[in-house]
């Protein structure tokens, strides 16, 4: 690989790239996260430039314009381009991208809305675009298992990785490259999680990019007051902000994590039934939460975990040659499932094709997932089946993925069986079926559900004794108290 040599640089600003870029692209919308937070989910990525002139080095200082108040930081991974790449394939697209580091894409919100999504006055001024400290080899390095973390005055503000990106950093060289060279030295900024915020002067960023093995080192910036008349009205825009520029600014916080699905909490769930669990959330008001028409592979599987969520649309040809290939979002979300998580396939109850096969299901098990709950098809099914990890299927097919399906994304809350799943939501299944239940109130359904569970089997024993079922299922004053006061 020919590269652009990162030694020296004769400007202060592009010291950690060793040379001025030619070009900065960078993506609007990237990661699930941010995307969730901003209520829209793009089918493609979308782009705008900054001048290089907006490049800064790690330990300089960025000016909130006087007049302004909406100064944003967003923590992102920069690539940067090492052999020039015009129209080469997304397999071929990494092999052009020299290197990996950070960057902080500031914006300024105040002279956001006349810009119409081209960025150029809230996001080119100088020093907006802090890149480094270190180069990141990208030849040793998985594009879909680098982690971005953002600090702000020391507390971790950002903190999310590259199998949550709604499209895969070699789609981005791939796309640009369509459209005009990417030269060496330049460079992409790949866009920000959910967390980015508003700043204040005073206010230290901290930006990191890292694998398992190597780190950018923490690109740093400090936020100062700028001096000066400000922006004169009669050569443009005057910075102005509304409640849609404040609430995008500052960002809406990320929502709380799911209560964690500890060893005790899964251990319960595991000794209750379905049909148990189901009368307890009916209880308290929710009846659609079963996932209907799934059987299990293995009549005699349990299945506990917290949701992973993927979803097909239809099968459309030309999507499915831009979005079936490579590491589409199937591929992405078995590579990325974590220990306990359950995938659940929305397919649209469409059982013409397989959503998964065997390879796959090997895949979720060395990940040691949970299981997998589909309402589509499984070929493959008995090798899937002698995988050992519980699945659910609407049944078996042997077609493979694109005669019905084409895989869209991933990490957001979809349809399966007829009810809505939201990441994080636990699952529980076994012969009757498969049940989701809402995380907040995973503790309070599953102890009611083993409370209803015992006073049944007392229930049941006297029924075996010979005592009607007539006021004893359920059981009027006199059958109640006496199972209140059993030894």
């Amino acid at each position: 690989m020919t590269m652009t040599s990162p030694d020296r640089a004769d400007d202060a600003r592009f010291r950690a790239l060793g040379t001025r870029p030619g070009k900065i692209v960078a993506i609007h919308l990237s990661y699930a996260s941010r995307a969730d937070q901003r209520g829209r989910r793009p089918t493609a990525p979308s782009y705008f430039f900054k001048p290089s002139s907006s490049v800064a080095a790690s330990g300089g200082l960025i000016e909130r314009p006087a007049g302004t108040e909406l100064l944003a930081f967003e923590g992102e991974i920069a690539l940067v381009i090492g052999r020039d790449a015009q129209r080469v394939s997304a397999q071929d697209a990494w092999a052009h991208v020299a290197w990996v580091t950070a960057a902080n894409d500031f914006g300024l919100y105040d002279l956001r809305a006349n810009d119409k999504g081209s960025n150029v006055r809230s996001k080119g001024g100088d020093g907006f675009t802090p890149i480094g400290p270190g180069l990141i080899d990208a030849r040793g390095v998985d594009p879909a298992r680098l982690r971005l973390r953002t600090w702000v005055n020391g507390e971790i503000v950002q903190d999310d990785t590259t199998d949550r990106l709604l499209f895969p950093l070699a789609q981005f060289v791939a796309d640009l490259s369509q459209h005009f060279t990417l030269e060496a030295g330049d460079v992409i900024l790949t866009g920000t999680p959910a967390g980015s915020s508003v700043v204040s002067p005073g206010d230290v960023v901290e930006v990191e990019v890292s694998t398992d093995a190597a780190s950018s080192g923490r690109l740093v910036t400090t936020v100062v007051q700028g001096e000066g008349p400000g922006f004169d009205a009669s050569l443009g825009s005057l910075p102005a902000v509304d409640d849609v520029q404040r609430a995008e600014a500052w960002g809406t916080a990320p929502a709380p994590a799911a209560p964690a699905l500890t060893p005790e909490l899964r251990a319960r769930l595991e000794r209750v039934p379905v049909a148990g669990l189901s009368q307890q959330l009916r209880k308290r008001g929710l009846d659609n939460v079963t996932i209907d028409g799934v059987r299990p592979l293995r009549p005699a599987a349990k299945l506990v975990g917290t949701a992973r969520t993927l979803r097909f649309v239809p099968n459309r040809e030309d999507l499915f040659a831009s979005h079936g290939g490579g590491q589409n979002a199937q591929k992405r979300t078995f590579d990325a499932v974590g220990e306990g998580e359950v995938i659940v396939i929305e397919a649209r109850g469409e059982t013409g094709s397989g959503t998964l096969g065997d390879i796959l299901a090997i895949r979720a098990r060395a990940r040691r997932a949970a299981g997998i709950v589909t309402d589509g098809g499984v070929r493959d099914a008995d090798a899937v089946a002698a995988v050992g990890i519980p699945v659910y299927t609407s049944g078996a097919h042997p077609a493979v993925l694109g005669r019905k399906h084409v895989p869209w994304d991933h990490d957001l809350t979809i349809a399966c069986g007829g009810t809505t799943v939201q990441p994080g939501d636990v699952i529980v299944g076994d012969g009757d079926g498969v049940i989701v239940i809402p995380p907040g109130i995973a503790e309070e359904v599953v102890d009611a559900a083993l409370a209803q569970e015992d006073e049944d089997a007392w229930i049941a024993e006297r029924v075996a004794e010979g005592h009607p079922i007539d006021g004893l299922f359920p059981m009027n004053a006199q059958w109640r108290a006496t199972y209140e006061v059993r030894s």
